[in-house]
Parts: structure tokens; sequence; C-alpha cells
């Protein structure tokens, strides 16, 4: 890897690294005492009721925030917003089941952890993406040209990330375990460094990270995520927020903005990719290329979307990583998607 984009991983994992929770002790850390059956919603509080609330929201730098604010979105809400920076996923879900935040955007795989763990969330909202930005990179001069050739060595990935499913997926359609590999748990920080100095054959991560090491440093594809992954994002939101009335109310108006936002991205990628690589402090070409890929328009979070993830998190409990038994349909909650069905038929 060259130095400066040692540099440029470096800025980028400092600006994602603000908050750093353990997420390999996920279901080891979040409580169990609580119950995954639905809660009725409160009902709506009016607008006036909204100026004492703060919605605590977790992001990932690039992320939540920097949409809503390229957007205009995050203009004139009745609510405070306050955003705390996570590394990944798998941080977020932890520090909502501890009350710590109300709402968090996160992939496919951290839910499922919060899932096994019985985390007090609830899935509220989904974010359709073609995963081709989920990447397994080796280094320009590997040999290996497709996933079988990993047998025997070491892939860096995040553990409970979507990166981790990814891996988990690509074993299973190679008719492959994970004795034929050795999965060497890292955060994006410590995964850059063991990827670029030798220490480890292959990394599973995802945008930016993978357009700034395509970008700057010609890692190599082996395979992406896309037609294996369902690379769908999901919002989850603290018990806790859903089951106050003025929160509530506050997180419909912030799903339904989110919603929005997206939805200008879509429509103005030229713009939202400046934005992005400006928030982010990457090269331009790298944001280009991962938010010419990474876009998440939201979704109806119907049948299908929950037993995509059912599938998703029976794979989990096969490979021993979380426990089986709970449904993931029991921590999803639908009270959003009308709200956000509207803005996306009103915005398109």
């Amino acid at each position: 890897m060259s130095s400066s984009h040692r540099s440029v991983v470096a800025r980028v994992v400092a600006a994602l690294a603000v908050l750093t929770v353990g997420a390999a002790g996920l279901t080891a850390c979040v409580s169990r005492e609580s119950s995954s059956s639905s809660s009725e919603a409160p009902a709506l509080v009016s607008t006036d009721d909204l100026a004492a609330v703060t919605l605590d929201v977790g992001d990932q730098k690039g992320g939540t925030e920097a949409l809503l604010r390229a957007s205009g979105e995050l203009e004139g809400t009745p609510y405070d917003v306050a955003f705390s920076t996570f590394t990944s996923g798998p941080p977020q879900v932890e520090a909502a089941t501890a009350g710590q935040i109300d709402f968090a955007v996160t992939g496919n795989t951290p839910p499922l952890f919060g899932v096994a763990a019985n985390a007090r969330i609830k899935i509220v909202s989904a974010y359709a993406n073609d995963a081709s930005g989920d990447q397994i990179l080796v280094p320009p001069a590997s040999t290996a040209t497709t996933f079988a050739d990993l047998r025997g060595k070491k892939i860096a990935v995040g553990k409970g990330s979507s990166a981790h499913g990814h891996v988990l997926l690509q074993l299973q359609k190679a008719g492959l375990t994970e004795d034929d590999v050795e999965l060497v748990f890292l955060q994006p920080a410590d995964a850059s460094t063991a990827f670029a100095s030798g220490n480890v054959d292959a990394w599973a991560i995802w945008d930016p990270y993978t357009a700034i090491a395509q970008v700057q440093n010609g890692s190599k594809t082996l395979t992406t995520a896309e037609g294996t992954a369902n690379g769908y994002g999901f919002g989850i939101a603290s018990q806790q927020a859903l089951d106050d009335p003025a929160t509530n109310t506050a997180l419909q108006d912030f799903v339904v903005r989110l919603a929005k936002a997206s939805a200008w991205a879509d429509a103005n990628p030229a713009e939202w990719a400046g934005a992005y690589s400006a928030a982010v402090g990457i090269d331009p070409k790298a944001g280009e290329l991962a938010q010419g890929r990474s876009q998440r328009p939201a979704i109806a979070l119907d049948n299908s979307v929950i037993e995509s993830e059912q599938t998703l998190f029976d794979v989990f409990a096969d490979s021993g990583a979380i426990p089986a038994g709970n449904p993931v349909a029991d921590f999803v909650d639908t009270r959003y998607n009308d709200a956000i069905a509207d803005a996306t038929v009103a915005t398109n």
C-alpha cells in the first residue's frame, strides 16, 4: 500500500472511529431481559410537543447526517438531532439496546446479532442496494481468482458486520466451511493495517473502504456480494424510543426525511458524491465510485425482506456464530411503513 493510501485510509478510519464499542461481544453484552414481542405504537403527538425532544442518532461518517444535510432534509426539524459516530453497525445495535441512541441505519447483519441476543431494538425501516460495493479484496499481486482460492488463507472481516455475512454466504456458495479459511475478526482500522502489511490474504469490506482501496492502491476485487447477499440496510430503533409518544413521533418524521434524502441522492448522484467525499475526506474519485453503487433507497419493510433476513440469520446460526431460535419477524415493527411509502411516492 502506498504512503498516500495509508494516509487516506487513516483519515477515514479516524473519522469513522469517534465512538468505538466492542462488536465482537455483542451477543454477550446486550440485555437478555427484554421481550421480543411487539408493543402497540403510542399515539402520535402534535408538532408543538416535539420542541423538547432530542433524537440521538447513531451514524457512520458520510452516512445519515451527511445525506440529510446535503439534501436539505435536516432543515426545519421540530426537534433537535444529536449524532454520534460509530465505526460499524454492531456497536450501534449495542448502543441502541443500552438506550444511548434512539435510531441508526446499519447493514443487513448487525440487527441479526441483536435478534440473537434479545436486544431491546426493533427494525423499523428498510433500504435496498445491490451489494456490489460489499467486496472481498485481495492485493494487486494476488494470484487468487475465485473465492475458493482462499482455502487455507486469512480473511480480515468485522465480526457481526455485513462483510461477515458476505463471507459466510461465499463459503456456502463455494462448498467450503469456516474450517477451510482463517477468519481474522478486525474492525476496519485494524483490518486496513493488516491488509496493507500482508498479515492477511484478503479483506471483506464495504464502501467507502472498498473504493479507497481500489482507487488509491489498485486492490483487486475477488468477488462482490451482488447476487449473493441481499444488500439491504435497516433502520433500527431502541424499544425505549418507540415506547415514548414524543420520541416515536419524532422518529416517524425522521425516517420520512431520510427516505426523501435517499430519493434526492438517487436523483442527484454527482452532487451527492461530491458532498459525501467532502464529509468523509476522501478522493472524489473514490467517493464517486462508492456512491455510484452504494445508494440505498427506502423500500417497504415487507414479508420478502423479513424472510430474506431470516435466511441470513439461519446461515449465521448454522455457523455457530449466534444462537438459533429467535424469529427475525419478532424484532420487526412496521409502524412507519405507510408514512415512508407516502413520502417516497410524493418524492418520485
